[in-house]
């Protein structure tokens, strides 16, 4: 774990999500530090796990995944390890989240189409044993923040 982010590392940080593929040198130029500090730097918070990877940024719909949902399951509550287990291994499971209120887990998936949506949200995951029942938000469009 690491110790507190000061100001270079929250910028850092904002730059890296706003361009994971930014060299070094241009970082450096960015915050008006050295390479050498902008790499140390960087490596700290990789090996400490505030970086966790670096990953595409894929746009779904061009990917073929033109369905979007949110879909909340409730479940047995003894099961939920099992459930959660099962459910993270589902195609298309973007995010999932056990959360507190009126369901047990939020999902977000993507989907080809319709069909394949009802065919992971109505087989797949009302199938598990464990799952109590679902509710399916569709997702009609999509904003980035900021």
């Amino acid at each position: 774990m690491a110790g507190p982010l000061d100001d270079i590392d929250r910028q850092i940080l904002a730059e890296l999500t706003r361009d994971g593929r930014l060299s070094m040198r241009t970082l450096a130029e960015r915050l008006h530090i050295s390479r050498a500090n902008a790499y140390a730097r960087v490596e700290r918070l990789r090996t400490t796990g505030v970086i966790r990877g670096f990953r595409a940024d894929v746009d779904p719909v061009a990917a073929g995944l033109g369905t979007t949902a949110y879909v909340t399951v409730n479940l047995n509550q003894a099961e939920w390890r099992d459930v959660a287990e099962r459910l993270r291994s589902l195609p298309g499971v973007v995010h999932i989240a056990l959360v507190g209120g009126e369901f047990d887990v939020i999902m977000l998936v993507r989907a080809e189409d319709n069909a394949a949506l009802g065919r992971l949200v109505l087989d797949a995951i009302q199938g598990m044993p464990g799952v109590v029942n679902t509710r399916t938000l569709l997702v009609f469009e999509e904003a980035e923040p900021g």
